[in-house]
């Protein structure tokens, strides 16, 4: 069975999208990203994550989203997807779009590539007794609190974990415990 997307203003197939070789995202990682958990059919804390978002695309200067709707896009995915019922994990992604490739911004407005997928989301590891993981040294840029798509540092440490056979790597800067390659983290 397909799953049903968000994808510029539509939702379709995930197999009928089609993301522009020209897309930015693809070319340079030029996007912001968040997910947002959801139980039972309700998106949690959604308004932090819409924020971060927000807060995101303003510091990369991508204009032209209203972050508010993916709060509609993410219940119309629940209930085209089936899956109210479940846990779910909520992806949403912003790109500066389709444009020449040159290194600045481009000079013409380009409308941003605007995509979102719910999928089920399984917990890693025991919540009551601890999960094994692994700590790697944040070789990440500073601005983590723009959640970049551009994620090769996540991709490395999280594959490192799966070589020693752990559930996540934890980023380590001086000292200070930060957020796991592919997980958050609390305390």
């Amino acid at each position: 069975m397909s799953s049903v997307v968000y994808f510029n203003g539509e939702f379709l197939p995930k197999e009928q999208v089609h993301v522009s070789p020209d897309d930015r995202g693809f070319l340079f990682g030029d996007g912001v990203y968040d997910v947002a958990l959801a139980y039972g059919g309700r998106l949690f804390r959604i308004e932090d994550h819409l924020q971060r978002m927000a807060n995101g695309l303003k510091a990369l200067r991508i204009d032209g989203v209203d972050v508010a709707t993916f709060r509609g896009i993410g219940q119309q995915l629940m209930q085209r997807n089936n899956l109210e019922s479940y846990g779910q994990a909520l992806y949403m992604q912003v790109t500066r779009g389709a444009a020449q490739r040159t290194h600045h911004f481009p000079t013409t407005n380009v409308p941003p590539t605007v995509y979102a997928k719910i999928s089920p989301f399984v917990r890693k590891g025991d919540p009551e007794h601890g999960s094994p993981i692994i700590t790697v040294p944040d070789v990440r840029w500073s601005r983590c609190d723009i959640k970049s798509i551009c994620l090769l540092p996540n991709c490395l440490a999280n594959q490192k974990a799966k070589e020693m056979d752990v559930h996540e790597a934890v980023f380590v800067r001086d000292g200070a415990v930060l957020e796991g390659a592919a997980a958050s983290f609390f305390a």
